[in-house]
């Protein structure tokens, strides 16, 4: 791996673990899904792990779909509104 490619997905786990996405770091699944979109998207803000996930909440429709699954999990019809 080379170092660049570390630092982001170093920069990912880091903004992955940081939001509600995913809990302890996110898996290794999300990281895989959504590392070339980081590099394809948001290369230019590698290693700042809050401008990555920034980036890539912000690029929406223009994430791979694997990727976007993680940032935008479809809603389950057993869900209960809260209260």
């Amino acid at each position: 791996m080379t170092p660049r490619l570390s630092a982001a997905v170093f920069a990912f786990t880091v903004a992955a673990g940081g939001s509600a996405v995913a809990q302890d770091q996110g898996t290794a699944a999300q990281r895989e899904a959504c590392t070339p979109d980081a590099f394809r998207l948001c290369g230019q803000f590698i290693p700042d792990a809050s401008r990555i996930e920034s980036c890539l909440r912000e690029a929406g429709p223009r994430l791979s779909p694997a990727c976007y699954v993680v940032f935008n999990p479809p809603k389950t019809n057993n869900q209960r509104p809260l209260r």
